[in-house]
């Protein structure tokens, strides 16, 4: 596979690993990076400046710009989006293919596809776990078993929310500019340049859960 210019892939390659990692899909991934990985690495310093402050007796407290809202009683969330609105029964599990068939045909209305605490954040488990949610999202994601069982999707799976890693987490076979990527934009760049048109298209959307935001 071709990548851009000052893009470089130091991860192995595997068969179909090119559904996902294609130039086009690379270039997005260099420009979140190109855009917001200064202020990212800059937050995450200032995580340790707060940290230090929370140490030595310092305090949590709600910030100032924002008081106007926790006094405007008239203040709503907006409505749940389309998907969202039953989240009584959500189920979460990595993204390995076997696995997510079974979380989208559950009877749970809502998978939280994990890409941090409940997967192993190899190189092969990043790539082809994008490769299985892509699969999923056109309807296509099969696997069978070395004992010959065959797992497809249902015809009512559940709805997708994607949890990238982590702002602290680097993915280390990626660069961009000779610099590593984040392993937060790499997991939502790729879900969202390959998924994000055709659920929109059907009155869905890409929904994600951002953990450990510390901000």
């Amino acid at each position: 596979m071709a990548a851009p210019a000052d893009v470089e892939i130091t991860g192995a390659t595997k068969e179909g690993f090119d559904r996902v990692l294609t130039a086009d899909a690379l270039e997005f991934l260099a420009a979140l990076h190109r855009e917001f990985n200064p202020r990212r690495l800059e937050l995450l310093e200032a995580r340790k400046g707060r940290y230090d402050k929370l140490a030595n007796g310092g305090t949590l407290d709600f910030l100032a710009e924002t008081r106007a809202i926790r006094e405007d009683n008239s203040w709503r969330v907006a409505d749940p989006a389309p998907g969202l609105l039953d989240r009584r029964a959500e189920i979460t599990g990595p993204t390995d293919a076997k696995m997510a068939i079974n979380a989208l045909n559950s009877g749970a209305k809502v998978w939280l596809a994990d890409h941090e605490d409940a997967n192993t954040p190899l190189w092969e488990n990043m790539v082809q776990g994008q490769v299985n949610l892509r699969a999923a999202v056109e309807g296509k994601l099969e696997f069978t078993s070395p004992e010959g069982k065959r797992y497809a999707l249902g015809d009512d799976p559940a709805t997708i929310v994607v949890r990238p890693r982590g702002w602290h987490l680097p993915e280390k076979h990626l660069l961009v500019d000779g610099q590593r990527s984040s392993g937060s934009l790499f997991d939502f760049g790729l879900y969202f340049f390959h998924c994000a048109k055709p659920q929109l298209e059907r009155g869905s959307g890409p929904y994600f859960y951002l953990p450990k935001m510390e901000s």
